[in-house]
């Protein structure tokens, strides 16, 4: 597989290099030169598979001669240790022989070690790179900006593994109390990771990571490498999860259309969604669920893209008012506004509708969703409103509602039990950088620190 900038398609690179390059010169966004295709009886194949033999597969469409079959399984094998569970809001997981009006559906994306969905493309990008590097002896300096999940999974996927050293920009105050423990009590105070807290928004420390790989002289004295979705590394492995899990769908329901709601930020876990669909996963739409950030629900009511300073909200991991991927998402659909909006339908909530209807869902089922989790699933509620045939609906569940604890047993005066990854996180002590949102700032850290 051949990659190529998405502002010039003359502009190449293999696999190993557009993951290590992060961007493409010129500041492009790595895409691959073409998306593999399955067949209906392909995609059965796949869906006996476990999801990480799948993932396998899939992933050697993409990467390149630097890995086997072998090595693939076992990165894969070795990344996806922990179930992919797809619940319905009784609490029952999906089966064949559910009962026909069992078709509203939660994907649990929060069972790997950080309690978040970006584990799926952190663990296979850090075992990969790991697996190229070993093999160069080069090394990197990965800086991940984070509006709250990204940062605690990019750490771990990276902790202690030589040649590497992690900086993780979060927005100071601006993440859960939960998430601020865990990106900042990772190893020990010698570690290969580092946490910055950044005096501004998400959308600065995004910024501030763009602006250091902007800076030749920076980049090349660090060997800079983002870990944040403009890394193709991370967008790939974001399609084998839809890839496997709608094939366990439309077995279970073989006559009704898929419907996935995504809720969504950066855009990353949307373009994974769409990779697997042109790969032949049985989806047929995408609902976008949007808290008041909304350039991108903005763009399918209007065909206007304007990008706009994030405001904090209750679902903070999606305040980002500059969604990276958006050109990925217009390159897969050759910049055709049509071809999105045919696939794609988006809606977005206030924080107030939010709590609501958190509190709905759970006094009705018992289940407790985290405020991203329920923006996702009130915009495919205000989807489903206007379908009059039945479909199967799955809201992808992104975090444990526990690392919102603070947020979550407020709106629902209950108690909220933590994990035994972030209890033990909770009694750690925080260690981090305080910093202005300057590139002037960042270039001093790194002096320092890398």
């Amino acid at each position: 597989m051949k990659y190529h900038s998405h502002k010039d398609s003359a502009v190449k690179a293999g696999f190993a290099d557009a993951l290590l390059a992060s961007l493409a010169p010129g500041g492009g966004l790595w895409m691959p030169d073409k998306i593999p295709t399955y067949s209906s009886k392909g995609t059965a194949r796949l869906g006996a598979m476990s999801f990480a033999d799948c993932a396998a597969e899939l992933s050697q469409h993409f990467t390149g001669d630097e890995f086997t079959t072998s090595d693939l399984k076992n990165i894969c094998r070795d990344a996806y240790d922990f179930p992919v569970p797809m619940e319905t809001l009784s609490g029952e997981h999906l089966d064949p022989a559910l009962p026909t009006d069992a078709e509203d559906f939660v994907l649990e994306l929060f069972h790997g070690p950080t309690l978040a969905f970006k584990d799926f493309a952190a663990r296979f990008m850090g075992r990969a790179a790991s697996h190229i590097m070993g093999k160069t002896e080069q090394r990197r300096t990965i800086l991940v900006a984070t509006s709250g999940d990204t940062g605690g999974a990019i750490g771990d996927a990276f902790l202690n593994q030589d040649g590497i050293k992690v900086f993780i920009l979060f927005p100071k105050g601006g993440v859960s109390k939960v998430q601020e423990q865990q990106l900042t009590t990772m190893g020990t105070a010698n570690s290969n990771v580092k946490a910055i807290a950044v005096d501004g928004t998400f959308d600065d420390c995004q910024q501030l990571v763009k602006q250091a790989f902007g800076n030749s002289g920076l980049t090349e004295k660090h060997d800079l490498m983002s870990a944040n979705s403009i890394n193709v590394g991370r967008v790939i492995p974001q399609s084998f999860y839809y890839f496997w899990t709608s094939i366990q769908a439309k077995a279970a329901y073989p006559h009704r259309p898929l419907v996935y709601s995504i809720p969504s930020g950066n855009l990353g876990n949307l373009t994974g969604g769409l990779i697997a669909k042109q790969m032949g996963a049985p989806i047929d739409r995408f609902v976008i669920g949007n808290n008041t950030n909304d350039p991108f629900v903005d763009y399918l009511n209007t065909g206007t893209y304007t990008p706009r300073p994030s405001v904090p909200t209750l679902s903070n991991a999606m305040d980002i008012g500059r969604p990276n991927n958006f050109p990925r998402i217009l390159a897969l659909h050759d910049d055709d506004y049509d071809a999105v909006k045919k696939v794609c339908w988006g809606a977005s909530f206030r924080d107030e509708e939010t709590e609501r209807h958190i509190r709905k869902i759970h006094t009705e089922t018992g289940y407790i969703m985290c405020p991203h989790t329920a923006v996702g699933h009130l915009a495919m509620e205000k989807f489903a409103a206007d379908i009059a045939e039945p479909f199967t609906r799955i809201t992808v569940g992104t975090a444990h509602p526990s690392k919102f604890a603070d947020s979550v047993e407020r709106i629902l005066h209950t108690d909220i039990p933590l994990p035994e990854p972030l209890a033990k996180a909770m009694r750690k002590k925080k260690r981090m950088h305080v910093m202005e949102p300057t590139l002037d700032a960042l270039s001093d850290y790194l002096e320092t620190h890398a």
